[in-house]
């Protein structure tokens, strides 16, 4: 073996080894609807951004007329795949039964793993400005039939569907029904599944443990977000919840996939709150 060759066998080691780290150094995801603003402003640039701080999967929350973020399926795969970040999740809470099709071959297109619907969709969720709460007309019933058809189609488009709570899921309606054991109860694991909210569970009351316990292998994502001593939106570790606690039952619960998330950012700006999040999740024993 001459000089060169040997020159070329370190280069080729050294430069594995700075992947591999680099690799190794991303861990966790980010639900894009934390950084909704800056996405709407600059989107690649954002999604640079999120890269740079460490974030490795995204769950998109920008789909609209057949694009997200206002590039085709292909073009937004191939971007965020450039800048090494895996598309596992989309939340579109556009999709109804007659635009299903369209939209879950977009999202197979854009790399996506999961459909998740983010509220009951069709027109039946919705929010009382005056109390700023959140509710749903026409019945659990009623919209356990429409996630059933969706998940069916969406199992024929090669995707994932699940489903994404707030409070009210977690509360008795006008009916005596908690909405989220009706859903688990009936529907089918093969077509509809759940994306867990650790903080609007712990909004509620509810016990994300006793949850998993009953219902295990059916929360596939998480959304990560703390709740300060005000009960609003934190970063990761600058709340109350026991995240250390809920991710010792991360199996039980069928958790596949994590993403950070929060709705409003307070005092920080979005790109500051998500770098204190990854930050804490290597802390708390997020990977």
């Amino acid at each position: 073996m001459n000089q060169n060759q040997f020159k070329l066998i370190l280069l080729s080691v050294f430069a594995l080894f700075t992947i591999s780290s680099f690799a190794q150094d991303k861990y966790g995801g980010l639900a894009l609807y934390t950084v909704r603003n800056d996405m709407r402003t600059n989107a690649k640039e954002t999604l640079k951004k999120v890269a740079d701080i460490g974030y490795k999967n995204i769950e998109a929350a920008g789909y609209r007329d057949g694009k997200y973020y206002d590039m085709s399926p292909a073009d937004f795969k191939a971007y965020v795949e450039k800048l090494g970040l895996v598309p596992v999740s989309t939340h579109q809470s556009a999709v109804t039964l007659e635009n299903a099709e369209t939209m879950f071959a977009d999202a197979k297109e854009a790399g996506f793993e999961y459909f998740v619907v983010p509220i009951p969709p069709m027109g039946l969720f919705q929010r009382d400005p005056a109390t700023n709460t959140m509710g749903m007309k026409g019945g659990v019933e009623n919209l356990s039939k429409i996630l059933a058809e969706l998940g069916e189609k969406c199992h024929k488009a090669g995707l994932k569907l699940l489903y994404h709570n707030h409070d009210f899921e977690f509360m008795k309606d006008k009916d005596g029904v908690v909405t989220i054991d009706y859903l688990l109860e009936h529907s089918d694991p093969k077509y509809v599944n759940f994306q867990m909210d650790l903080y609007w569970v712990t909004k509620a009351g509810a016990d994300p443990l006793a949850y998993f316990e009953k219902y295990p292998g059916r929360f596939k994502l998480w959304h990560v977000k703390d709740m300060d001593e005000q009960g609003r939106f934190a970063p990761v570790g600058n709340g109350t919840i026991d995240f250390a606690k809920i991710l010792k039952e991360k199996k039980l619960s069928g958790m596949e996939h994590y993403f950070v998330e929060q709705d409003r950012t307070f005092n920080m700006k979005p790109l500051e709150a998500i770098q204190v999040s990854h930050d804490a999740l290597n802390k708390i024993g997020f990977k």
